[in-house]
């Protein structure tokens, strides 16, 4: 019998180019369609119930349809849908700036919309660069950025990012970038880790910028956290000597806190861990709840004055993107902050986040091919090896991880990993009972695979 699921999943394939995806594996796993949502599920047309615990992509922070979201998107929908951004304002972007100037690191005070992430990595780039290049610094002209970063799919985006399974064949077209070692607490050089070491790893920094400091822009950094490597974990003292090289050198430090902000790490923003402000903090997928396309790139008074200037001396910036400043996205935004506050979002998560990571680790840690779980927030990862002792990975053909993704799918959880990395990363409202389902089924699915 021909279904209206068989039918939707013919004209997906029919039509549909997925992101991020070899369509080919398309064949064996069909796509799931999904027809509506409710907290930290996901439920398809079928009427098969998926566990989120990756977040819809790390965006889905309060949980899918929350009523409070969806009502001021309600309301907001009937009153104005968009508006030139040029020129022209409305009050849930004034309201959005004011809300977010009480919460971010000190001197975050000029506030560029954009519509994704990778956008507003773009206009941290290019904010950067102009400053420069106005302020009496034309040589300052490239930009920085780690090993294992990742920071969008756009070209300057994409050149900051350094996982070559997303950038490896793009090379020739990418800007020049200034490579750092970055740290990697799992395999730490220095033989410790990050909850007992001194940032040495800073020293792959400190002969960066002792040698490029002067031709730099800015460094572009994931604060604490480098997500799509693995959710790769590393020490806030790293962060504290990095700002103190960028105020050393005249580079600016762009935090790139798209996956890490809103209380992922169990603060507002990573940056809090280290006590330190960057120049320029960009923002998304959190910023809206996961409800609507938004980004912003938060930037201090120092480099807004730098453009400041009669138009005929050209120095303004001219950045823009036609779904800046949305009223829409806007008003989801101002609503997550206000949700945050009233019901101690954060707060609670921390105290879930000690459950969830000790139910990981007395689950997991014993097994013979877990080669580390580390955690900060409600973010857990695990990370399988072919051999504990050594940290000698499986072969990449093996997909492990993508194996273990498509048992744990027969189970109603989502778990898309990070090659062989298992990570959960789910909306900050889960509850235990939640946290064991996901926890059980992603333990059994892996003996399936690996045992």
């Amino acid at each position: 019998m021909h279904t209206l699921n068989d039918e939707l999943i013919e004209k997906d394939l029919k039509y549909i180019w997925h992101p991020c995806s070899q369509m080919k594996d398309y064949e064996e796993l069909k796509p799931i369609i999904v027809n509506r949502g409710e907290g930290v599920n996901l439920y398809s047309i079928d009427n098969k119930k998926y566990l989120d615990v990756v977040s819809s992509w790390w965006c889905n922070l309060l949980g899918h349809c929350n009523k409070r979201i969806s009502n001021a998107l309600k309301q907001q929908v009937d009153t104005l849908e968009h508006v030139i951004f040029a020129n022209f304002s409305h009050p849930k972007a004034i309201e959005l700036c004011e809300s977010l100037s009480k919460v971010l690191p000190f001197g975050l005070e000029k506030f560029c919309f954009t519509d994704n992430g990778s956008s507003a990595i773009e206009a941290a780039m290019k904010m950067s660069f102009q400053y420069h290049y106005q302020t009496g610094n034309p040589q300052k002209t490239r930009f920085m950025a780690l090993s294992d970063a990742y920071h969008g799919e756009t070209i300057g985006a994409l050149s900051v990012g350094g996982v070559d399974l997303y950038s490896e064949i793009y090379k020739p077209v990418l800007l020049d970038i200034i490579r750092i070692k970055g740290p990697d607490c799992y395999r730490c050089p220095y033989g410790l880790n990050c909850q007992n070491c001194e940032a040495q790893c800073i020293e792959n920094a400190k002969e960066s910028f002792k040698k490029w400091g002067d031709e730099c822009c800015a460094i572009v950094i994931e604060p604490l956290v480098q997500a799509a490597a693995g959710m790769k974990i590393y020490s806030p003292k790293y962060l504290i000597e990095l700002r103190k090289l960028c105020d050393e050198y005249n580079v600016h430090l762009i935090a790139d806190e798209i996956a890490t902000g809103y209380g992922r790490t169990g603060k507002m923003f990573a940056c809090d861990y280290a006590g330190i402000s960057p120049d320029i903090m960009c923002l998304s997928k959190g910023l809206t709840g996961g409800y609507m396309p938004m980004a912003l790139a938060v930037t201090t008074k120092k480099i807004f004055d730098a453009f400041y200037a009669p138009y005929s001396e050209g120095k303004a910036f001219m950045h823009s993107h036609t779904y800046s400043g949305n009223p829409l996205a806007c008003a989801a935004a101002c609503e997550v902050l206000k949700i945050l506050k009233d019901e101690n979002i954060i707060e609670k998560a921390q105290q879930k986040a000690v459950y969830f990571n000790n139910l990981i680790k007395e689950k997991f840690s014993s097994h013979k091919n877990v080669g580390d779980i580390r955690s900060i927030g409600l973010i857990n990862a695990i990370e399988l090896v072919y051999d504990k002792k050594t940290k000698q990975p499986f072969e990449s053909n093996l997909r492990i991880g993508y194996q273990i993704y498509k048992e744990a799918l027969k189970e109603g959880v989502i778990l898309r990993p990070l090659g062989d990395v298992i990570y959960f990363n789910p909306p900050l409202i889960i509850e235990k009972n939640d946290m064991d389902y996901a926890v059980n089924t992603a333990y059994n699915c892996m003996k399936k695979i690996v045992d």
